[in-house]
């Protein structure tokens, strides 16, 4: 079911939404031979029964590797369900549909954004969403106990909670789970939800910024070291946004704009057991053709690390997460018509000032 495919060897950068320069020089990063940073790149299917593909999730279990995605006819129809592929060490298994939006009385609704958590010593989660659209839909949960070979009876979340909307959430320090959530039926709210019991019973803060400053939604979170947490946000301001934790999980500092541009899309991070953060998303403020890894130390500054995408089409809504052998994996949208998975060596990432305009190229041993 997999296929290997080489990445584009090719960088470039983005400024003020435009393409400005496009650099393929094999001195941005190794060529082929065993220095480069990406170690594999393939599709997690090549044939499905669905004929578009959307908002990837990936997490480590005990069993391996699992992904999840939402598939059907295309976004927002009936038919769109949430889809599930396990990796056995050797290849993804073919993907099956483990939740619908069949409700009840027999009507059905599109499913939404999925998103994975495996707890520690206990089951794999998958918290999901249900509704007509995204401004009227709510939140759902199924779990298993065996790694994704079976799963339990959807739940509806409490009525008012999403949970994570779009990206992973992250433990705290009693177990409870962190969870990045927005809405959309007042303008753009980004809030955020904390559950003690991976999904059973929630807590939520208010609104963490006003619509109209910032339109903001799917924030991702980056718990440092040191403390702080921080969390970047998708917006409509063609940038995306930040907000740092006070003193507990409900204080949060005034949103603001980063340096780093955003065409409404949404982004992914993850906090690497070094203590580096890495961050997935649209180096553009407009399309979604160009995706990129970009590396920080203290989520303040950041470096270009990998151009991953930079050709015609679609590449969005990465998943990151770094795995219990330390390599990091990315999932992320392809053209729409398959999920592709990205296998990346971080200490062999080289990084660059984001101003000078060189990304690095993703390219296959």
């Amino acid at each position: 079911m997999k296929t290997l495919i080489s990445i584009v060897a090719a960088g470039g950068f983005i400024a003020s939404g435009c393409a400005t320069s496009q650099n393929n020089s094999p001195d941005l990063a190794s060529v082929g031979g065993m220095e480069g940073p990406v170690l594999k790149s393939e599709f997690i299917y090549n044939e499905a029964p669905f004929p578009s593909c959307h908002a990837s999730t990936i997490a480590e279990t005990p069993q391996g590797l699992v992904a999840a995605w939402f598939g059907g006819t295309d976004e927002g129809e009936k038919d769109v369900g949430i889809w599930f592929a396990r990796h056995d060490a050797q290849q993804w298994s073919t993907p099956v549909e483990v939740a619908n939006g069949i409700q009840a009385d027999g009507t059905r609704h599109p499913c939404w954004n999925p998103v994975l958590h495996q707890a520690d010593g206990g089951p794999l989660v998958l918290f999901y969403k249900v509704g007509p659209s995204p401004s009227q839909w709510w939140g759902m949960r199924i779990t298993s106990a065996d790694g994704g070979a079976t799963w339990s009876t959807p739940e509806r979340l409490p009525e008012g909670q999403l949970g994570p909307v779009r990206s992973k959430p992250v433990s705290w320090d009693d177990g409870a789970l962190l969870c990045g959530s927005s809405s959309e039926h007042d303008g753009w709210r980004v809030h955020m939800e904390l559950t003690p019991d991976l999904g059973k019973t929630w807590k939520r803060t208010g609104s963490l910024n006003d619509p109209a400053e910032f339109g903001a939604i799917q924030p991702t979170i980056l718990k440092w070291g040191d403390g702080r947490v921080q969390i970047l946000c998708r917006s409509r301001q063609g940038r995306l946004t930040e907000s740092w934790m006070g003193d507990t999980w409900t204080e949060w500092s005034p949103m603001r704009a980063t340096a780093l541009p955003n065409p409404s899309s949404g982004a992914d991070a993850v906090m690497l057991r070094s203590g580096r953060a890495l961050l997935v998303y649209n180096h553009t403020t407009r399309g979604r053709h160009f995706l990129n890894l970009a590396a920080s130390d203290d989520g303040r500054a950041w470096k270009a690390a990998l151009a991953l995408e930079n050709q015609p089409g679609e590449y969005s809504y990465p998943a990151i997460i770094q795995t219990s052998d330390g390599q990091v994996h990315v999932t992320y949208t392809w053209k729409r018509q398959r999920i592709k998975h990205v296998v990346i060596d971080p200490d062999r990432l080289q990084l660059h000032d984001i101003e000078d305009g060189r990304w690095p190229a993703a390219s296959l041993p």
